[in-house]
């Protein structure tokens, strides 16, 4: 074979992998139809992906689920913490920014819930792998709102991350039953509020 011919079904240069088309046809359709819903067959016809490549790439569907849940995960991860790096230093600055970009996405046409809360709810078993991706994400932005409570100086910073962490996921609640008017308003006055009495005034 010549060294410079493609093997056949392997992506040209450029072009994403199959196993970058199945995850990217997943995110779209798990999230926006459920992941119960979509079937492998479903993921198979809209990523253009064979089943046997499919197959060669995850061993079952739980494990492209898996797949989904990391790379919703990890993409969260990238748009917060391109957001605090907007305010480097000041705290109280990221938290108002987070819970404005929270609100921003809540608002989007797009907006189905929260995705790691769908897939914990559609999956309860802590042991499936997708669910423990879900969990480890609340888990962590529990965290990271703790130890931005403990920059801002807050005097019980855990319960203020677990507040503040509160506040979201039930932000996330109301926007897919009742909508999204008005909530952005509503949502930064609770965190400030919530802030406020855990920081002495200077």
């Amino acid at each position: 074979m010549n060294p410079k011919t493609p093997r056949r079904g392997a992506p040209r240069r450029g072009e994403p992998s199959a196993r970058e088309r199945l995850v990217e046809t997943a995110i779209k359709l798990f999230y926006q139809e459920g992941i119960r819903a979509i079937g492998i067959d479903t993921v198979v016809e809209r990523s253009g992906v064979s089943k046997s490549s499919l197959y060669r790439t995850f061993a079952s569907k739980d494990a492209l689920i898996a797949a989904f849940a990391e790379e919703q995960n990890r993409r969260f991860w990238q748009w917060w913490d391109e957001l605090v790096r907007r305010f480097d230093g000041a705290p109280r600055a990221q938290i108002d920014a987070l819970f404005a970009g929270i609100a921003e996405q809540i608002a989007s046409p797009q907006f189905r819930g929260c995705p790691f809360i769908n897939l914990a709810t559609e999956f309860p078993s802590r042991r499936h792998p997708g669910t423990a991706i879900a969990c480890g994400n609340k888990k962590e932005v529990r965290r990271r709102l703790r130890a931005l409570g403990r920059e801002i100086g807050a005097r019980d910073p855990r319960r203020l991350g677990d507040q503040l962490a509160l506040l979201i996921d039930g932000a996330y609640g109301q926007a897919t039953t009742l909508g999204a008017a008005s909530l952005k308003r509503e949502l930064m006055e609770a965190a400030r509020l919530l802030i406020d009495g855990q920081v002495t005034a200077k």
